[in-house]
């Protein structure tokens, strides 16, 4: 798993790829931490390239949810469509669904929409 945080139209960006699980999540936590920390206050999650996420994973997108919400702040995820080929990210969309959580969050299709103040997020 590969995570990097980057700037973008005033946006946090946080990119996972690879897998978030159990070992690797933390790692994503502390990006979100650290960006809050630095006084960030608007943060995207880029799970595009993501392409299996357990519990663990899921556990840190809820907590990212609820450490912007208590600062204010605000979060954005970027997943491509449940249908999409493999590879790209689709599995953390389906896992969202299946667990009934993925109404939580603004979902964007891709980094452009989801840095873009005009753009909707994508319905549940």
């Amino acid at each position: 798993m590969r995570v990097t945080r980057a700037e973008r139209d005033g946006w946090a960006v946080v990119t996972v790829t690879g897998e978030m699980d159990l070992i690797s999540s933390p790692a994503v936590r502390q990006k979100v931490h650290d960006a809050v920390a630095d006084g960030r206050r608007d943060v995207v999650l880029d799970l595009a390239g993501v392409r299996f996420c357990d519990s663990s994973g899921v556990g840190v997108l809820i907590g990212s949810r609820r450490l912007m919400r208590s600062c204010a702040g605000r979060l954005r995820v970027v997943l491509p469509a449940a249908d999409a080929p493999p590879g790209q990210g689709a599995h953390v969309n389906r896992v969202l669904a299946a667990l009934g959580v993925r109404r939580l969050f603004e979902v964007f299709p891709d980094l452009a929409a989801a840095t873009d103040e005009s753009a909707q997020p994508l319905s549940a």
